[in-house]
């Protein structure tokens, strides 16, 4: 699994190599990116920035004072050092790319990895959620007659989110691979039929 820090590191490399920003602006987009359920907090970005400034993998540039405040606002850049960690941790295909708190964050910056990368990532990921909608299918039809309604439907819901997500990575796969999902769908249901 990799490290939350790790996690805030590739973002905030990301959105620094489009270009710079300061700690607010870097916090919005983070938040934006992160999504509803994991809410980044200044508590966790600075200190963040700050081993990234000891790393020199990111610069400080002090910007003009705010009119409302005499301090200068800091604008963080990434350096030559943080483009080629972020070329580097973008290149690394192992599980760590396709668990959840990471590959949200790969993924915004996909246009930035080449083609055999984001092709092992998507079908890493994809493999990943088969096995859990694997599990979560059979657990539910063995507990389907021993819960209540509610946490019937709640478990159904897991499931018809991961089988969406599922389909999603493999119309993504197919595009990177050129091949339409009209094509695809056909070409399973011709090895279906020659399946004895």
């Amino acid at each position: 699994m990799a490290r939350r820090g790790d996690t805030i590191e590739l973002a905030v490399l990301g959105l620094l190599h489009e270009g710079p920003m300061h700690g607010y602006e870097l916090r919005k987009r983070l938040n934006l990116m992160l999504g509803w359920g994991r809410i980044l907090s200044y508590g966790s970005l600075y200190p963040a920035l700050k081993k990234m400034l000891r790393n020199n993998l990111i610069e400080e540039l002090t910007g003009s004072a705010q009119p409302t405040s005499r301090r200068q606002r800091i604008v963080y850049q990434v350096t030559e050092k943080g483009t080629e960690e972020f070329s580097r941790l973008m290149s690394e295909v192992g599980p760590a790319a396709w668990e959840d708190d990471n590959f949200d964050i790969r993924f915004r910056f996909f246009s930035s990895t080449d083609m055999e990368i984001r092709l092992r990532v998507l079908e890493g990921r994809r493999s990943r959620l088969q096995e859990r909608l694997d599990r979560v299918q059979r657990e539910l039809a063995m507990t389907q007659r021993e819960v209540d309604r509610y946490a019937a439907e709640l478990e159904r819901h897991g499931v018809e989110s991961v089988e969406r997500e599922v389909r999603w990575l493999s119309d993504l796969i197919n595009a990177e691979r050129g091949t339409d999902t009209k094509t695809a769908a056909a070409e399973a249901e011709t090895t279906k039929e020659g399946l004895p």
